[in-house]
C-alpha cells in the first residue's frame, strides 16, 4: 500500500514539475519570438531609407534610366560563311 502511495505522489509530482518546466520554455520561446519579430520589423523599416539614401546620390555618369543601351557587330569571317561541314 505504501508503494501505491509513494508510486502516487511521484507522479504527481512529475506531472506539476512538467507542467511547470513546458510553461518556463512556453515563456522564454515567446520572449524570444518576440524579440527577433521587433528586430525583423525595426530593419524592414530602416531599409527603404537606405535605399533611398544610396540611391538619391547622383553618381558620375549614371543616368536616372533604367535603359542600358548598346551595340553590337555580328562577327563573321568569310571562312565560317564559306565553309560547309
Amino acid at each position: 500500500m505504501l508503494v501505491v502511495i509513494v508510486g502516487a505522489l511521484a507522479i504527481g509530482a512529475f506531472i506539476v514539475l512538467g507542467v511547470v518546466a513546458f510553461v518556463a520554455l512556453g515563456g522564454i520561446l515567446l520572449v524570444l519570438a518576440a524579440v527577433l519579430g521587433i528586430r525583423m520589423w525595426w530593419l524592414e523599416r530602416k531599409m527603404p531609407r537606405q535605399r533611398k539614401s544610396t540611391n538619391s546620390k547622383p553618381q558620375p555618369g549614371s543616368s536616372n534610366s533604367a535603359v542600358i543601351e548598346g551595340e553590337y557587330q555580328d562577327v563573321t569571317s568569310d571562312q565560317d560563311e564559306h565553309r560547309s561541314d
